[in-house]
Formats: structure tokens, sequence, C-alpha cells
């Protein structure tokens, strides 16, 4: 992947399709005569100049604005051309078109006026600004993440990410590991001495002190992934309890058809909603039953929907409250909560709670458990106390507005990270017999912590992040 690191690239940097504006973005070494050739003038270093882009016969392809980023003052670190034009798709082939041409052009010696240039891979420009280290891997992984996120406080986490937030934690906690690993290295270099570096320096408790930063950073990276990633609710039940229409309520849109006849629902339907910020994947599926009127149809919806729940993160369980006191509802009801899945989060919620009386309401709310909401789809009752809960189910926390965006995979690395400190711990207490395992145990516990910011990481992690960016970003 970074064999072709320094070939001049070049790619449309708007999305598909037709727009006011498209823009197209070059990034190389050396391309101010590549920019005189192609503009047939020079630009002045970030200012917007107002121009027409000529064809090889000096007809103008477009007006519309060029823009000089030399190096190492621009996104990438190398020399950048940002072309912004109208966004017609035929345009903007043209501009791009234009641009390869040029570079291939042949100069008095014969080479090309721009040797290599190629078509930009996806997320190469935000690739080249890590290994220029205008950015860290977290910082390029933020750039991602914010023109993905699907909520407000998702973009304003990944916008944190980006200016630093989520990188400073890092580096706070890497700064204190290597001042312990200092100490540990220096008892090791030294045993002669008399003096105990590591009691002198309260290793003990810079260990401890470590570990409980490292929970606490670790504990706003799960809610930071939690804005990133969103849980997956699924609705369950056996037919007519609902589903259709708690999708609708909490969705604010009749997004699924409700009818009383059973099985009206064949098919996954699946929306996002947010609350509070949070994203919620929320998918209505097929009731599940086991009856000779099953027709083949129902019969997959029915297998799809235990698909879904096999997948969930959380399941809400719909009962139907008018026919809680019939023994074969009960009994149907008792099948499919054994057939759920062991460790998925299990939310029961019985619904059509407007169809009960005064009295019936209050024994229902008598009996309720912790895990039991009641809840009428049609008037709204209740839906407000759900979305609390399903807060609850995702384990949100109300951080303010210092959250920082963060992934699985930085997940992965704190919680290594964690593992390798409390070795260390163990270590450290068993005394100077152990102090090369002890040195080995913090030396890895920061390549964990400098996976996440790109210092130790591998080539093949950089093409798998990388190549889920858009073209031209």
């Amino acid at each position: 992947m970074l064999s072709a690191q320094h070939d001049p690239i070049v790619a449309i940097a708007t999305a598909p399709g037709r727009g006011a504006v498209g823009i197209v973005r070059v990034s190389g070494k050396g391309l101010a005569s590549f920019v005189k050739a192609l503009l047939g003038r020079e630009l002045r270093p970030r200012e917007a100049t107002y121009l027409s882009i000529p064809d090889a016969a000096g007809q103008p392809i477009d007006h519309g604005l060029a823009l000089w980023f030399p190096g190492p003052h621009s996104y990438t670190g190398e020399d950048v051309l940002e072309l912004q034009g109208h966004g017609g798709p035929v345009v903007l082939q043209l501009l791009l078109a234009r641009c390869l041409a040029v570079a291939l052009a042949r100069t008095a010696d014969g080479q090309p006026l721009l040797s290599g240039m190629r078509l930009a891979r996806p997320g190469e420009f935000t690739e080249r600004a890590f290994l220029n280290d205008k950015l860290d891997l977290a910082q390029a992984e933020a750039v991602a993440d914010l023109i993905d996120a699907s909520t407000e406080a998702a973009a304003r986490s990944a916008s944190r990410s980006l200016a630093g937030m989520f990188s400073e934690r890092i580096h706070t906690l890497r700064d204190a590991l290597i001042h312990l690993r200092m100490l540990v290295e220096a008892t090791l270099d030294f045993p002669e001495e008399e003096i105990d570096f590591l009691q002198k320096a309260d290793a003990t408790g810079q260990l401890q002190r470590l570990r409980e930063g490292l929970a606490a950073v670790l504990n706003e990276a799960r809610q930071g992934a939690l804005l990133r990633d969103g849980l997956k609710v699924v609705i369950a039940g056996q037919p007519n309890a609902g589903k259709s229409s708690l999708l609708n309520a909490l969705a604010g849109a009749e997004l699924a058809i409700v009818t009383p006849i059973a099985g009206t629902t064949r098919d996954v339907v699946q929306q996002t909603i947010q609350i509070e910020g949070v994203p919620l994947h929320v998918i209505d599926t097929a009731g599940l039953r086991d009856s000779p009127d099953v027709d083949e149809v129902e019969k997959i919806g029915i297998e799809r929907a235990w698909g879904q729940i096999q997948k969930a993160d959380a399941v809400l369980f719909l009962h139907d409250l008018t026919r809680s006191d019939s023994p074969a509802y009960q009994a149907d009801d008792a099948a499919i909560a054994d057939a759920l899945p062991p460790g998925v989060s299990v939310l029961q919620v019985w619904n059509k709670l407007d169809q009960c009386n005064d009295a019936h309401r209050e024994a229902l709310q008598a009996r309720l458990q912790l895990d039991e909401l009641a809840v009428s789809a049609k008037s709204g009752d209740g839906l407000e106390a759900l979305r609390q809960r399903l807060l609850m189910l995702a384990g949100w926390q109300h951080a303010g507005e210092g959250l920082f965006m963060a992934r699985e995979r930085h997940l992965q690395a704190l919680q290594r990270v964690g593992g390798h400190l409390d070795a260390a711990r163990a270590l450290l207490a068993a005394g100077a017999e152990q102090l090369d395992l002890l040195a080995e145990e913090l030396r890895l516990a920061q390549q964990a912590l400098g996976a996440i910011t790109g210092e130790f990481t591998a080539d093949d992690l950089l093409g798998e992040i990388f190549s889920r960016f858009c073209i031209g970003k």
C-alpha cells in the first residue's frame, strides 16, 4: 500500500451526482509547474482565484475557483491544488481527464511534466495527511466518522476527536507509562545501587493512577463508540402484538403497515432513530409463531426475524396485554422466551395499555419487574420511559460536551492496555526478581496505546482503515 505513496494523485472530491459545486483535488510534490501548465498562470498560495480552466485547444472547460496550497502547509502535507467548478458529472470528468493529460504532457527534454500521476484510492488524501504527520491515526479516522455521523451529537464528538481531544488523552496515558518504564529500566540497568528507584518514586502508586486514568478513558471511549455505531434493537413477539405500531411510534412516521390481520409483516423493516443523540437502529420483524396457517412467505419472514434477533444488541419482547390472560398465548410467549439467544439484553414490553381500565393498569404496574415496561404504541403512553430504558440498555451515560468519538478497535486496544497493566501490577508486587517481565508488560502496554494513534501500526491495518473512506478524502 505504501509503495506508491509518492505518486501525484487526483480525484473528484465531491459526492457522485449533480450539485451546485464540484471539486477536483490534486496532491503531490513539486506541482508548481503542473499548475502553471494546467491553468496558464501561477497562483498565489492560499488565495481563491477565479479563472477559466482550458482544454487542450485553449477553450474553457469550466469557470470557477482555483486554490493553491504549497506543501507542507496543506491538508496532505504535499502541494495541493483544488479546482472548484460546477457540479455536473460530465464537467468534473472533463476536469479530471484534463489534469491527467497535462501531467502526461512532455517537457522540452521529452519527460512527462508530472510523472506517475494517477487516480487516488479511497481515503488516500487523508492517508497522506497521516503519513506526513499532519494527523495521527485517531484524528484521521475522525475525518471519516465526521462525514458518516448520523446524529448531531456524533458529529460534535467526531469533530472533537479530529481536533485531537482523544489523542491528547492517549498521549497523557503514554507519557505516564513512559515515565514508569523509565523507572523500571533504571532499576534493571543499575541493580547494584542501594537506592530502590521504584519504591522511592512510588511506582506502585504511579501504576495505580495509570490504571485509573485508563479506566476513565475506556469508559469515555465506550460512550464515543456508542455514538458512532449506535445500538441494534429488534422488536420481537407474537403476531398482532403491536410491533409495527411501536416502530412507527418510535420513528414518528408510518414506516410499517399496520392491520389486524396476523402475519401482515413479512419482512424486516428498519429505521434509525436518535434518542439524546444516540443512534438506535430499530428493526421490526415478522410475528413469531408456529402454526399450520403460516404460508411459505411468512415462514421466510419468521426465519429472517430470528436471524435479526441473533445479531441484536437488545430485544424488545413485545406482549399483547389484551391477550395476556390466555393460557395459549402465555405458552407461546414462554416458547419464544426460551428460544431467545443467551447474552442478549431483553426488555419485556407490555403493549396496548390504552385498552386497559384503571383497575387493570394499577394491577399491572404493581407486578411489573425491573426489566418490564407497559406502553401504548397507539396513544404514546409510556414511550418516553421506553426511550430512557433503551438508553440504559445501551449503556449510555450523559458525558456533557467533552465526549470524543471512538471505534471498536480503540476499545480493543485500550482493553489490551488494561490487561498488560493488570499483569504489571502483579509482577510489581512480586518483587525484584520479576522486573524484566514487568518491563516487558509495560512495553506491550505502550505498544497497544501507540496502535490507537498510529505510532505502532501495521500496514495492513492502515489499508483496512483508509479503504473505507470515500474517494477524494
